[in-house]
């Protein structure tokens, strides 16, 4: 992880935790399926942030170790979820976890892969997982086929300040396969939305790293672009933000 990546979203975390979408929870039954992967494992949750997947993960019966650089998020996730008895949260980098080796069952990172240093990252996940373990790399990608969501990511291209550079789908299939090479990795796909009134809305953009705050300059621009947006739009006050889940699972191996 950068260090620029460990702290851009500490002044975001309400935002984050309010606005930011989850996971559908059929990802959870697919690993299980295609992988083995049963809720008595151990699961490391990598770039864990606010602990989005971590939640899920625990609701299913898993114990997780949530690995997050940012205090302020990690300290969320610890408020968020320190009463689950399967709850562990650790200070520590996708290429320094600080965890054992050979220590845990699967490795996954939800919207985080594309902050690693994905050569150090390969082999400090190869060292932390057990033999034949797993690791799932998890994205919410923004669909931006309608009218609406093509203007939408006009308009975060306009006001976002390293939208370009931060935006996960830089990370292609060829980085993937590259990842797991010389073992190859499965893809599935899942829909996911979020309906939104324009207040959250504002909530969304806010909570994503690239996007003015409030004490930025460009806020209230953004803000009234958003709102002749919105209004074009919306249906009985409400807006559908629509996501590809994007799942990218498999096995390493360093020899």
């Amino acid at each position: 992880m950068t260090t620029n990546s460990t702290t851009r979203f500490s002044d975001r975390v309400n935002d984050y935790v309010k606005y930011r979408p989850g996971y559908p929870t059929l990802f959870i039954d697919f690993l299980q399926q295609q992988f083995g992967l049963d809720n008595d494992k151990l699961v490391a949750d990598i770039g864990a942030g606010t602990g989005i997947s971590t939640e899920l993960f625990l609701n299913a019966g898993y114990h997780v170790i949530a690995v997050e650089p940012n205090e302020h998020m990690r300290n969320k996730a610890i408020e968020l979820l320190g009463n689950w008895p399967g709850f562990k949260a650790q200070n520590g980098t996708a290429e320094d976890t600080g965890l054992a080796t050979a220590g845990v069952d699967a490795v996954i990172a939800g919207q985080a892969f594309h902050w690693f240093d994905a050569e150090k990252t390969r082999a400090e996940f190869a060292r932390i997982l057990k033999p034949n373990g797993i690791i799932a790399l998890i994205w919410n990608e923004r669909k931006t086929g309608s009218a609406f969501e093509k203007e939408y990511d006009e308009l975060i291209i306009k006001h976002g300040k390293d939208y370009v550079q931060a935006d996960h789908r830089n990370i292609d299939a060829a980085h993937i396969a590259k990842f797991f090479a010389p073992q190859t990795y499965v893809l599935q796909t899942f829909y996911n939305e979020q309906i939104f009134d324009f207040d959250d809305v504002v909530g969304r953009l806010a909570s994503s790293s690239y996007m003015p705050t409030k004490n930025d300059e460009g806020y209230e621009n953004m803000l009234s672009d958003l709102k002749r947006l919105f209004d074009k739009y919306q249906q009985k006050g409400l807006i559908t933000i629509q996501y590809d889940t994007n799942v990218y699972a498999g096995r390493i191996n360093l020899t």
